[in-house]
């Protein structure tokens, strides 16, 4: 006799996703002592994995990462869904919600380059591959010389691309390298004070069907609480700057005790204008703070940077 899945897990099928994925199968198996056996990985090809022509900006935005796990979800062919938390649209559809995120991994960026050559060190005229506008708008903020051409594709395309001389460098977030064993292809860390990551980066996300309680339950064994409210604080900033991938924007909170710290800001495409924001609060108002940093910002920053 047939035994039934305990739980289908929804992913993209790029290395990094099924590594993830394959981490959320083997903590669900130890926390409920469930077979992994009985956890079914289900790879699902989403658009933004098809489309690699084109920085996601031009093509819909952030969405495109997530909206066929949606679809699977809400028609039941999975049960949750795993996601690099800095690729999820932070208005998601009614049905389904974030049951809540894993510990939360380094969250700092890296820059792999080209014969192990660093940032600051590259000849001015250098060529940067990124497909982050983040990424693009802070490398220009530090090296105004350097050309930035559009570099997609998943974290090993990128690094042969690299390695074929394809550019001169990258930058990656270094969570996904440690996920993958490959932390060692790093020529250097970036600092969070040099480099402010992306909303949600280093953090697995995990959503699943609002009315589906049984299935939360599940999940929210493997779930930590520290991560759940920086990404609260995160997330609302982001929301409130309406940041799908057309605005570089990078935020982070970190939580010490009942305290929560929040750092964002908001760039022009070529970095030559950065707004910035840094405030505390009581953890239990994290999503508050984050709204709040999020208006600020829309103040003071022009209107013309959000187009």
């Amino acid at each position: 006799m047939q035994v039934l899945p305990w739980i289908r897990i929804g992913t993209r099928g790029s290395p990094l996703a099924l590594a993830q994925a394959h981490q959320i199968r083997q903590q669900l198996s130890q926390a409920h002592g469930i077979p992994e056996a009985r956890l079914e990985v289900v790879v699902i090809r989403t658009t933004g994995d098809m489309i690699q022509d084109r920085a996601l900006s031009e093509a819909g935005g952030k969405g495109l990462f997530t909206k066929e796990l949606d679809a699977a979800m809400i028609e039941g062919r999975i049960d949750i869904a795993v996601h690099s938390s800095k690729d999820l649209p932070t208005i998601l559809p009614a049905e389904i919600c974030v049951t809540g995120y894993t510990a939360r991994e380094d969250v700092r960026d890296v820059f792999i380059g080209r014969n192990n050559q660093t940032l600051m060190a590259l000849a001015a005229g250098a060529r940067i591959g990124t497909a982050s506008l983040r990424r693009a708008a802070m490398v220009k903020r530090l090296r105004p010389d350097l050309e930035i051409s559009l570099l997609r594709g998943n974290v090993e395309t990128r690094l042969r691309k690299v390695q074929a001389g394809d550019v001169d460098g990258t930058l990656l977030a270094l969570a996904g390298l440690k996920r993958l064993g490959l932390a060692a292809s790093a020529t250097e860390i970036l600092s969070e004070e040099q480099f402010l990551p992306a909303v949600g980066q280093g953090a697995i996300g995990i959503t699943a069907r609002g009315g589906d309680s049984l299935t939360r339950q599940k999940i929210e064994a493997i779930c930590d609480i520290k991560t759940f409210h920086a990404l609260n604080a995160e997330r609302a900033f982001l929301r409130v700057l309406d940041g799908s991938c057309r605005t570089p924007i990078a935020g982070l909170a970190r939580v010490g005790g009942e305290q929560i710290s929040f750092r964002g800001m908001i760039l022009d495409k070529d970095g030559s204008q950065c707004f910035e924001i840094s405030r505390d609060a009581p953890v239990s108002e994290a999503e508050n703070l984050g709204i709040e940093c999020g208006r600020t910002l829309l103040e003071r920053a022009p209107p013309d940077i959000f187009a």
